[in-house]
């Protein structure tokens, strides 16, 4: 055989290199997986967080040991370095369960990393002690090296995996699952022994909140949206109390600062403070809207994160996707198992107890041991002689008697011949007896024994372990909507060219680079693209502006003249979704048609024009008026209404003309703080474009505010909301707390400043705004006494309240407790057909 089959036969041998290599792949991957990275769905723990708790559990004398012995400890059964111990031992230390700690032991919020392992210590928590370990109930198997014992998995009797969560990347595959709320977990479990629903969902260490619709019970492929909290502190300043989970203050801190510097926010420092407590200080730039800034660092830097959980765990030695409902099934049975099986053997520990207990009563109440002084050849003859004295009363017994119990019966101190020593037998066979029925019961009735279990474990180690991430749908943020303008877009009309690089052309106007352009050219030709260096649309360029999709107020009026017919049309249209780069004809399509008249209307006005004809045509009269109020507002692609069959000369704008749509109707969504336009929430009413909206918070201010849609308002502290009226009067009751009273006042707004908030109320710390209506005759109803003794008064305010300054304290209602319950009588009112109760 030459040389080169040789080889050949070589590599391809199974045992050759190539055969080898697909063996050795294998055998790593598998290892990575099972030993490694994924835990395992008994304990939920991965192989190094089993072996130092298993450590721990060997040095625990109740006392702090240097987390450095407590590595070195466990190396007895990890198989790598001190590094991945320390590493997962203070991985464990900082999610605070099952292990206390001593020392510094850095900061997951901040991303400090924990002083040295000579310096840090820990011990085993009492929880830990109590849901972690027996080694009655584990399974063993022979350290890496041989010599010690370490456990299978723990007997785990709690969800761990889902309270702690777990990551981890093998080879090809990873497990992400997200830490759940210990209190949550544990009415769950309770809910599914008893054969109940239950709903899981994450929360995190690091608070903040959660957008949970898409969490999907856990499932590859489902999502959570996190957000930090953002309190606008004045309208110069944002806070940040929080972060997302997996993000730093340092990694949030560089996001916001990258954003800025990218043009997508505009701040003008931002300041890191953490310290207890995280705080990151945004100190915005002059004239940069705080709701605004909000929705942009929501949108574009790690304020907001989204993460995908992907729960891979062992099951059988084997990697499995399951939901996070199917981890709580299995941990809650395996719960019960284990519980059972700890039942089981103290049954039989209280049943051994029971029959040494009995034979010891027996052997020295019936006077048995007086065997021991007869003369017998041998030490085995006594045994018997003991044994065939016992015949009588072996039916009392539950098993029978063996040599070993009749050894240690003959070990037991004669002074147990007392009365009082055989007394005390009795009541001990007779708390035996008890105990084992308990035992017998417990076993009989599983679930109920879990049940109560669980609910012992919430009694002592729930207080504190209240959810800490608030569970919330989030709006969505439109990134185009909220960037800051960090661009200017121009253009050359002549030569077509729209784009930020034409500096020497005429400006359109301020832009970001995710807005969207929209352009009209002479030839009637339509484009939207997006915001670019340098874009060629099409010569003779007559409009150009940033495009708003879905806007269905502005408004294009527009005259043509057909290139094929010579006719001049008239049509107006919206613009609200189109295909981006693609030319729309806006004419009937012919050639050397073009646009003689053109105009864009932000709320849909139409003008009067005034068109003159050629002097050469034949018509009588050579100038008319046009009136765009007399067309609807169709799609972009009809032909329009004729004009005039003459050639035009010119069409010039005459006067202006008032708004052909119909006022604008809002909504207070009252899910997400918002406006809208979308028929979302509560009704306040239609709108024309000067028309104000009326904001009364709980703290007892009020605010004028626009139509602008981006602005955010705090649910919790909105009492009203409609259609600002100036000629309204407003009625308010109040809790004075320094008085401890109820004051009442019935006043019109006087201020004019808009989006500033104005105390309308007697100042101070306990006073607190309970009603406020803009009824014309408003009656409060005021509930005393408690169920059956409830009554209720009615009181007409304004027969007793005169309308007086908004700044004014107001009138004394009467002196109820700070609980005492109050509402408006509802009355139906109607507001351009829209029904609400006041």
């Amino acid at each position: 055989m030459s040389t080169k089959n040789k080889s050949a036969e070589f590599l391809d041998n199974e045992h050759g290199v190539q055969g080898q290599y697909k063996t050795w792949f294998l055998d790593y991957a598998s290892y990575v997986i099972l030993e490694r990275a994924v835990p395992a769905v008994e304990d939920g723990l991965k192989p190094v967080q089993r072996r130092i708790l298993h450590a721990m559990k060997e040095m625990d004398d109740g006392r702090f040991n240097k987390v450095a012995n407590i590595i070195g400890q466990s190396m007895q059964y990890h198989p790598h370095g001190d590094a991945s111990i320390g590493d997962a031992l203070v991985n464990m230390g900082q999610k605070d369960l099952l292990i206390e700690t001593q020392g510094n032991w850095g900061d997951i919020r901040t991303g400090d990393d924990a002083a040295a392992a000579r310096y840090i210590e820990a011990r085993l928590s009492k929880f830990a002690l109590e849901v972690a370990f027996n080694n009655k109930t584990t399974d063993w198997q022979l350290s890496y090296d041989g010599r010690k014992n370490e456990p299978v998995t723990l007997p785990m009797k709690f969800p761990l995996l889902l309270a702690q969560g777990a990551e981890g990347i093998a080879v090809g595959l990873a497990t992400k699952i997200l830490p759940h709320n210990f209190c949550e977990l544990i009415d769950a479990s309770i809910k599914y022994l008893k054969g109940k629903k239950f709903e899981l969902y994450p929360d995190f260490q690091t608070g903040g909140s959660m957008d949970a619709s898409n969490y999907n019970d856990g499932k590859r492929g489902g999502k959570v949206r996190v957000r930090v909290t953002i309190e606008e502190f004045d309208k110069k300043t944002l806070v940040i109390r929080d972060v997302p989970y997996g993000v730093t203050t340092t990694q949030l801190k560089d996001s916001i600062i990258k954003a800025n510097d990218q043009g997508k926010i505009k701040i003008k420092k931002v300041e890191d403070l953490t310290a207890a407590d995280v705080e990151l200080k945004i100190d915005l730039a002059p004239g940069i809207s705080p709701d605004i800034t909000i929705d942009a660092l929501y949108a574009f830097t790690d304020c907001e994160v989204s993460i995908s959980p992907n729960a891979c765990v062992i099951v059988d030695k084997k990697p499995m996707f399951l939901t996070a409902s199917e981890l709580l099934r299995a941990s809650a049975d395996n719960t019960k198992e284990l519980l059972r099986r700890e039942l089981e053997i103290k049954l039989n520990e209280l049943q051994e107890k029971w029959h040494y207990t009995s034979l010891e009563k027996i052997f020295f109440e019936e006077k048995i041991y007086k065997e021991l002084e007869k003369r017998h050849e041998t030490w085995e003859k006594v045994l018997q002689a003991i044994d065939k004295a016992f015949e009588p009363f072996k039916k009392q017994l539950r098993r029978d008697i063996t040599r070993e119990d009749i050894v240690k019966l003959t070990e037991k101190p004669v002074r147990r011949i007392y009365k009082l020593d055989i007394d005390e037998l009795n009541e001990q066979i007779k708390a035996l007896n008890a105990e084992i029925k308990q035992v017998k019961h417990d076993l009989a009735n599983l679930v109920d024994f879990a049940v109560a279990y669980y609910e012992n474990l919430l009694k002592k180690f729930g207080k504190g372990r209240e959810r800490k991430t608030e569970i919330k749908p989030f709006e969505a943020i439109q990134a185009n909507k909220v960037a800051i303008a960090n661009a200017k877009i121009y253009m050359n009309r002549a030569d077509g060219f729209i784009g930020t690089s034409l500096k020497k052309d005429e400006l359109i106007a301020d832009c970001s680079d995710l807005d969207d352009i929209i352009v009209f050219t002479k030839a009637g030709k339509m484009k939207i693209v997006r915001v670019a260096d340098k874009t060629f649309i099409g010569k003779d360029i007559i409009y150009a502006a940033v495009f708003q999709k879905n806007d269905e107020r502005t408004t294009y009026n527009m005259i043509y003249v057909d290139g094929k017919s010579g006719i001049s049309f008239a049509k107006r249209f919206n613009v609200t979704g189109i295909t981006r780069d693609k030319e729309y004809d806006l004419t009937k399509g012919a050639e050397k048609s073009k646009v003689q008249y053109f105009t864009a209307n932000a709320n849909g006005e139409a003008e009067i024009v005034k068109i003159t004809l050629s002097p050469n045509c034949t018509a009588r009269n050579k100038e008319l008026e046009f009136y765009f109020e007399e067309l609807d507002i169709k799609a972009r692609g009809t032909m329009g209404n004729q004009v005039t069959k003459y050639p035009i000369k010119s069409v010039k704008f005459k006067e202006a003309g008032r708004s052909t749509l119909a006022t604008r109707k809002l909504w207070y969504d009252d899910q997400f703080g918002r406006l809208s336009a979308e028929e979302k929430g509560i009704y306040i009413g239609g709108f024309d474009a000067e028309d104000k909206i009326l904001v009364v918070f709980a703290d007892g201010t009020y605010e004028i505010t626009d139509q602008e849609l981006t602005q955010r308002f705090d649910v919790d502290k909105v009492l009203l909301i409609e259609k600002f009226n100036q000629d309204k009067i407003l009625t308010a009751i109040y809790y004075d707390g320094d008085k401890e009273q109820y004051n009442v006042k019935r006043f019109k707004i006087e201020t004019t400043t808009l989006k500033s908030k104005f105390l309308f109320i007697k100042e101070g710390e306990a006073n607190q705004l309970e009603l406020i209506t803009t009824e014309n005759k408003p009656v409060v109803l005021i509930y005393t006494g408690k169920g059956a003794q409830t009554k209720t008064q009615k009181i007409k305010i304004a027969d007793f309240v005169e309308v007086m300054g908004w700044k004014a304290v107001g009138n004394k209602l009467a002196d109820y407790s700070k609980s005492t319950e109050m509402e408006w009588e509802p009355r139906a009112k109607e507001d351009n057909g829209m029904p609400e109760l006041f």
